[in-house]
């Protein structure tokens, strides 16, 4: 990977990492019966795009595309193996990817505050309090909320 790619290599990795999401999401509601033949094409085609749009991003950066997964020590890997998670069955090793699809299945309420400052100066307070789920689909008994189409 190219030392000089600064920030690049970790936008590309959370790139990676909300397209699995996404993916994962797509399965999902594929299994569930959520989807129609037409959404599934769509979500197919759309998720092909993207996965080709991050490939060719890495080409022009000069970046190593496995090196998108990136180690996160004790917490283990940001992706699994290529290939290796299906949404719902258990895999050898965790990685970031699955413990947040699975929170986003289940749903979770994030609760914290952070402070950013500078030369030992206190300079931004943000609270948050963030509600993690995946959008309700008709075996919730809410319909998927469909988004805008792209201008």
């Amino acid at each position: 990977m190219a030392q000089e790619a600064g920030l690049a290599p970790l936008i590309l990795s959370l790139a990676e990492l909300l397209r699995q999401l996404m993916e994962a999401q797509i399965l999902r509601r594929m299994d569930g019966g959520a989807l129609t033949t037409a959404e599934i094409e769509r979500a197919g085609t759309s998720l092909q795009a993207l996965e080709q749009q991050i490939l060719n991003l890495c080409q022009i950066l000069d970046i190593d595309p496995d090196a998108l997964n990136l180690d996160l020590g004790e917490f283990g890997q940001l992706l699994p193996p290529r290939g290796s998670y299906y949404p719902g069955q258990a895999n050898g090793r965790a990685s970031i990817l699955e413990l947040l699809d699975r929170l986003i299945a289940t749903g979770v309420v994030l609760e914290g505050e952070v402070q950013v400052g500078l030369a030992q100066m206190q300079l931004i307070q943000l609270k948050l309090k963030v509600l993690l789920t995946a959008l309700p689909t008709p075996e919730t008994g809410r319909e998927t909320v469909p988004l805008p189409p792209p201008r």
